[in-house]
């Protein structure tokens, strides 16, 4: 045994985790649409919630992931904290599937040419081939993701063949059995062994793995490895605990600190059964007889199932142990701060459920902003202290989320790279600034209507008359451009652009006809001023819409994205048909709703 040989089994350690890393981040993220779906739609049956739990874990390869996930529906109030206890169980036990599947390495296939097929030394480059050739002859982002899922199966079986041929070697020089002697005889240094690796590589998985790979030299017994399972399932689970405890809401936390209590009570029902167990001697020769791959596997298969089963009567009182020692916060004066507290960074593992929080905030900062406008247009014509306080209101709320969602997604932005989450991101960044806007614009409309009140002065019966016509159109295009966003519409977002350009056309007839009722003196330098200002608020608030229309498009048809301005250029030069119609069959519409003379007044 020499240093070539450490290095060996170091990088073998190095594929293996990556490989892991990368097929489990393309089963998550291929996996997230309906993973969400799937625990939304979660009942209050303990056994359903077991069973979700143990599948999505064998899905993802990650009962880490599970958890955290689970504890964010927790925080967002989707789930609850009994529903997710379930969940907890079925991920420790789905975890148990990844050893099933290294257990590959103990297969004979010397009787058979169809066994050797699912032999490590033939799987890995298998998988590498299948792999490569979809992601280079596919064409379709599933190919891809697949294509990352069975490569990185790939990469972990080579990394395990690496790790247990620079075992072999340390077999020869006795290093392994000296080790693992020792750790026969001190099972409390096995213990915080298990858990020091589990810690370090935050993945039970791979921990138990690495195990598996030492097995195959021979030299590996029951008594050496038992307790650095159980040492293995609590590094694992404090890893857990700490993703789940960052800036979350107590329940979320509490999901953490129930996965900790549920591994602590599987260390102290093991350790004590084996220990008794082996004092009756039931164990015979099992105890010190050599264990292999698949033992392992079955071991800790078996370790959890009997302890998911001892456990289930205790769950409520664990549940009720996390109350304790997680203590709820000060209620929130704030009316969405549920919906703020979704948007929640263990969710960046999943982006898909990510974006979906924030998806959720969006739309509401979108009905919030509309519901905004509609008020101030009221005000405009009818002036109400009250409505005009609680515009201003609503728009600092708009202001907070805007934040919230803003910084959430900059933080989200170092945890994705999939071209589809990129684009969703930049279409998420331009609508959350229009909403803002949008927003703003129904503040400036309630201080032009709140200086005439104070004024005492009103705009005339035609200026009104113009004005309800212009927002009839505008109501429109708000239509529009919410069904756009809120439905991912392309329809509904191309039909904005003409109707923009007919607000452009109708503010400027609108301000020639206002400018001569001026010059005839038939309204004040002030109601002047500020029906002008006001028509300039409504043409900004069509451009807004534009720009959220716009987006749609772009994030649809991600070719556009960086040729947008020549994108609308063209339209708006006349070069497209269907605009052209459009415009045309809107403005006749519009136009003839305006006054035959709008310089007179009633």
């Amino acid at each position: 045994m020499n240093i070539f040989h450490i290095i060996t089994l170091l990088g073998g350690l190095a594929m293996f985790l990556y490989g892991m890393r990368i097929m489990g981040d393309g089963l998550k993220e291929s996996s997230s649409g309906p993973l969400k779906k799937a625990l939304e739609q979660l009942t209050n049956t303990p056994l359903r919630a077991f069973l979700l739990g143990f599948a999505v874990t064998a899905v993802i390869q990650s009962s880490k992931a599970t958890i955290v996930i689970t504890s964010g529906l927790v925080g967002a109030g989707i789930i609850s904290l009994h529903q997710s206890i379930g969940i907890i169980i079925g991920a420790n036990v789905g975890t148990t599937v990844t050893g099933q599947i290294i257990r590959l390495l103990d297969l004979d296939s010397s009787g058979t040419s169809f066994l050797q097929f699912f032999k490590p030394s033939t799987l890995a480059p298998l998988a590498l081939i299948i792999g490569i050739v979809l992601i280079m002859a596919g064409k379709t982002k599933g190919f891809g993701k697949a294509g990352q899922i069975v490569i990185g199966f790939g990469i972990l079986f080579s990394g395990l063949l690496n790790m247990t041929n620079a075992v072999s070697a340390l077999n020869e020089s006795g290093i392994v059995e000296e080790l693992f002697s020792t750790l026969g005889s001190n099972p409390v240094l096995a213990y915080l062994i298990g858990a020091g690796v589990a810690f370090v590589l935050q993945s039970s998985s791979a921990s138990v793995g690495i195990l598996q790979a030492f097995s195959m030299s021979g030299q590996l017994t029951f008594n050496a490895i038992y307790a650095v399972l159980v040492g293995i399932y609590l590094g694992d689970c404090i890893t857990t605990a700490i993703v789940c405890w960052i800036g979350a809401r107590p329940d979320a936390k509490r999901v953490g600190v129930v996965n900790v209590l549920f591994n602590l009570g599987k260390t102290v029902l093991i350790l004590v059964g084996v220990t008794v167990i082996h004092q009756l001697g039931l164990f015979g020769g099992f105890w010190d007889a050599p264990i292999y791959s698949g033992g392992i596997a079955n071991t800790h298969l078996i370790f959890n199932i009997i302890c998911a089963v001892a456990f289930a009567p205790a769950l409520p009182l664990c549940e009720k142990l996390s109350h304790r020692i997680v203590k709820d916060k000060a209620a929130s004066d704030g009316k969405y701060s549920e919906l703020l507290d979704a948007m929640n960074p263990v969710f960046f593992s999943t982006p898909a459920i990510a974006f979906g929080r924030c998806y959720d905030a969006l739309i509401v900062m979108s009905r919030m902003a509309r519901k905004n406008l509609n008020r101030a247009f009221r005000v405009v014509v009818s002036y109400d202290q009250k409505t005009v306080d609680k515009i201003v209101r609503d728009e600092q709320t708009i202001d907070l989320m805007t934040d919230r969602v803003s910084n959430y997604l900059i933080q989200m932005s170092g945890h994705i790279t999939a071209p589809d989450h990129m684009e969703r991101m930049s279409h998420y960044h331009s609508v959350v600034t229009e909403f803002e806007r949008l927003s703003d614009h129904a503040v400036n409309i309630a201080e032009i209507a709140n200086l005439l009140h104070s004024d005492q002065s009103a705009f005339s019966g035609s200026a009104l008359t113009e004005l309800n016509v212009l927002q009839k159109l505008l109501g429109t295009i708000l239509d529009l451009s919410e069904q756009a966003f809120q439905k991912h519409d392309v329809e509904a977002a191309r039909r904005i652009e003409p109707l923009e350009q007919v607000v452009d056309d109708m503010v400027s007839v609108l301000k020639s006809n206002h400018l001569e009722r001026l010059r005839a003196g038939k309204c004040t330098v002030l109601t002047g001023t500020a029906f002008l200002n006001l028509l300039s608020e409504l043409e900004r608030i069509s451009d807004i819409c534009s720009n959220i229309g716009v987006s749609v498009i772009a994030w649809a048809k991600p070719e556009i994205e960086h040729q947008i301005h020549d994108y609308v250029s063209t339209l708006h030069a006349g070069r497209d048909e269907d605009f052209n119609r459009a415009y045309q069959e809107a403005h006749d519409q519009y136009f003839a709703m305006l006054p035959k003379k709008p310089a007179a007044i009633k």
